[in-house]
């Protein structure tokens, strides 16, 4: 695709399917997601013919790569036969020699299933490239191609033409014609793309100015050169150089707009983080490895990860200590330690010590799958601002082609009554300046104004470790009014430990029946109580009927008794002694009772992350409100509000989950403003999804499991102002455009109509007007990855 005009006429043909629905294009990506519900004329086989024959797109349909095995039949064997192995879900043929199969990987591994004698026969296939990828390298050599050719065989028309060689011109128009006539094959596609365009979508686009300016400057030079082999040439002789050269610089503009819209999605293609190979260490035998193709991993590997190289997908520690380079993935530079027990990230990079991995993640579902497809689905949804941008272009072409049609009626008109000239001669010369603003005129730039810029700063976001998984944050980041932060875990580095406890039950067991209850909470404070007793050595029992209530605390029974742990406002022991010496000393208390009696009161303290204060001092510079919202006791989180300078009226405690959406509510429901919704996740589901914008500080592999609108994979604060700065970058950059590319038609047209007195755009260089009008977009988009935030 190339234009609004492209996308605009595949979405027609797919909402003209009944059996299609939910449709979403990016032209940018040349990609179509849409829900098909099989039926006997359409289905998941011949969809793609069917698109390309109302298209005359070339179409390949994108199979996700999870869970399926691409393999290679020799020549000869056209099928497999016999019983499909165990976990083995299903089996296509794709052309004459690949076949691909899905798999369940947790009933089954990949080498385990491929070591089966079904696949005797078969060898396993080379991986596949991304499918954007894929796609734009083939469109960008099929556009190199054409060009060339078109080159090739427009420099001798050229030379003769400009030549002025006397005496043979039968001769030499002869050779010019059969040049241009093949110079048109080689413009077959605009004429096969306009013509079904027209025909199934009842569209006229930019393909069709194309068509129609080339046609008309051959058909005109045909037509003359027939009066010079008849002995009677007419005043102005043929052209043949102009449609030639028309074709030749619309093509090489397509080929620069093509390579440019390539190396933007390949600049910011998280997926070139995947490793390709891994070496697998025998579980029985540590001397035993094997170097695999990373797709081969399964369940229960161990994998082997050597200084300076990067890791192959999520896993666990098992051997060795090390340092680990994870800015690719966080944005954060600082080297983390790392040792036994310790999460790995795909992608990041091991810097000093040998490492022995248990594999936690397979690769198609690794922290760079995810990542990748929330980056995919933000560059391949559309900003509001699109919309503006989508109206205009659908009016573009109608309205050139009626400013068309006036500029040969008036130069018709001016050279019959006002110059004098006979018809045959106004009717030529007004074809030559109705040719140029048919072909200068182009409604790419206007096309590409947004969604050039949605890639690139999608791209940027993630280098700085923020993930856009909604890119409507991106367009009103710059708009922020109020930013609402949670305490623990956010504005805090989430890790409390414990300063004092106070045990009131003297049961042996007690400890033990803590350690179990805080292991089946995620919230920092449980996770702080059950390392505390962890490093006593304890060792946790077995309870019974876990429920967890999100915001308040965990309970269970245990022998019949039920247990309870959590904030001292939900247990109702906020007054006692025990509680109120802890409070006296501003710790965060976590509560523990059994059968309704105070058992145990933990204090607890966290650390502010280093950048909080700083930025909230930036955020208040820049006449931001900033509030602190907490389930913590109320001088616990006056405390921390007070040390990042958040004023108190700002302040609220003993919030739950519901409390906090409603506070987001009623700073929304002032006019004007745009919230956005800091959190750690552990209770911040309803707040995130209510809130303008919800950022989900995360420094784990669990990317996608969250109800915000960007995730930021790393721990800065820091990262806020980037998102309000990329945001305006993106505006700025999107507004550029869009005045770039009215400016630029304005100008174009007026010159290639003959508005403007001594200087005109002839027919033969207005070829050049996409490649003039696209370079600019293309270069303000890009000089974004450049840009410091």
């Amino acid at each position: 695709m190339t234009c609004t005009g492209c996308e605009a006429n595949l979405r027609k043909v797919l909402d003209s399917m009944e059996a299609v629905s939910n449709v979403k294009t990016s032209l940018l990506l040349a990609l179509a997601e849409f829900s098909l519900e099989s039926s006997k004329s359409l289905n998941g086989t011949n969809i793609t013919e069917t698109i390309e024959q109302m298209t005359g797109f070339s179409c390949t349909r994108i199979i996700d790569s999870r869970e399926e095995l691409d393999l290679i039949l020799p020549v000869g064997v056209s099928r497999l036969e016999g019983p499909w192995p165990p976990g083995m879900t299903s089996i296509r043929y794709i052309g004459r020699e690949k076949t691909r199969i899905s798999y369940l990987p947790k009933v089954v591994g990949a080498r385990t299933l491929l070591k089966d004698p079904f696949f005797r026969s078969a060898q396993f296939a080379p991986g596949p490239t991304s499918g954007a990828v894929a796609s734009g390298r083939s469109e960008s050599y099929n556009c190199f191609l054409l060009t060339v050719v078109a080159t090739v065989l427009t420099i001798p028309v050229l030379v003769l033409s400009y030549a002025n060689l006397p005496g043979k011109e039968i001769v030499y128009g002869g050779i010019s014609l059969v040049l241009a006539t093949m110079v048109q094959l080689v413009a077959h596609g605009f004429y096969i793309k306009a013509y079904k365009t027209l025909r199934y979508s009842g569209m006229i686009e930019m393909d069709m100015l194309v068509v129609l300016s080339t046609t008309a400057a051959y058909v005109y030079s045909v037509v003359a050169f027939c009066f010079v082999v008849a002995g009677h040439p007419l005043a102005h002789g043929e052209f043949f150089e102009t449609s030639t050269l028309l074709v030749t610089l619309i093509l090489a503009g397509r080929t620069t707009a093509a390579y440019s819209r390539q190396k933007a999605v390949e600049s910011i293609s998280i997926q070139s983080l995947q490793v390709q190979t891994a070496i697998v260490v025998d579980s029985k035998d540590p001397e035993l490895e094997e170097t695999i193709d990373c797709r081969l991993l399964q369940y229960g590997d161990r994998f082997k990860v050597l200084p300076d190289s990067r890791i192959v997908t999520d896993g666990v520690i098992l051997e060795g200590e090390t340092e680990v380079d994870e800015s690719l993935i966080t944005g954060e530079s600082t080297l983390r330690p790392k040792k036994s027990g310790m999460p790995l990230i795909a992608g990041s990079i091991n810097h000093s010590g040998k490492l022995l991995v248990e594999l936690a993640r397979l690769p198609s579902e690794n922290t760079i799958q995810a990542i990748g497809s929330m980056v995919d689905e933000a560059k391949s949804s559309k900003v509001k601002i699109q919309d503006i941008a989508d109206r205009v272009a659908s009016y573009f072409t109608p309205v050139i082609i009626g400013i068309t049609a006036l500029v040969f009626v008036v130069w018709v008109t001016a050279g019959k009554f006002v110059r004098g000239d006979s018809t045959s001669t106004a009717c030529i010369n007004a074809m030559t300046y109705a040719i140029s603003t048919l072909t200068v005129s182009c409604p790419c730039a206007i096309g590409l104004a947004v969604p050039m810029v949605t890639v690139i700063a999608a791209g940027v976001g993630a280098r700085y470790g923020l993930i856009f998984k909604a890119v409507g944050s991106m367009e009103i980041g710059r708009k922020i009014t109020h930013v609402i932060f949670d305490k623990t875990g956010t504005l805090t580095q989430g890790i409390p430990s414990v300063i004092d406890h106070i045990y009131l039950n003297n049961s042996e067991q007690l400890p033990s029946i803590i350690m179990a209850l805080t292991s089946n909470s995620n919230h920092p404070v449980s996770s702080g109580v059950h390392q505390f007793l962890q490093s006593q050595a304890f060792e946790p029992l077995q309870l019974e009927h876990v429920a967890s209530n999100s915001g308040k605390g965990v309970e269970a029974t245990y022998n019949g008794n039920r247990i309870r742990g959590g904030s001292p406002q939900w247990l109702g022991v906020e007054d006692s002694p025990a509680v109120q010496t802890l409070l006296r000393r501003n710790l965060t208390i976590f509560c523990v009772e059994i059968n309704g009696n105070l058992a145990a009161v933990f204090g607890l303290q966290d650390q502010l992350r280093p950048d909080a204060l700083e930025t909230i001092q930036e955020l208040k510079g820049r006449n931001i409100a900033v509030s602190l919202l907490s389930g913590d006791n109320e001088k616990v989180v006056n405390t921390i509000g007070a040390q990042v300078g958040i004023p108190l009226a700002n302040i609220r405690s003993c919030c739950s989950p519901v409390l906090k959406a409603a506070y987001v509510k009623e700073q929304l429901s002032t006019p004007n403003s745009t919230v956005l919704f800091c959190g750690d996740g552990t209770n911040d589901a309803v707040a995130l999804a209510q809130a303008s914008i919800g950022l989900h500080i995360n420094g784990g592999t669990d990317v996608a499991q969250s109800a915000a609108d960007a995730v930021l994979m790393n721990s800065s604060l820091k990262r806020i102002i980037t998102l309000i700065d990329l945001s305006n970058a993106f505006y700025h950059r999107v507004v550029f455009n869009f005045v770039w590319s009215a400016v630029y038609n304005l100008f174009a047209i007026l010159l290639a109509a003959g508005a403007v007195p001594r200087a005109r755009i002839p027919p033969a260089y207005a070829g050049l007007g996409e490649l003039v009008s696209v370079l600019p977009v293309v270069a303000i988009a890009m000089q974004l990855r450049w840009k410091k935030f």
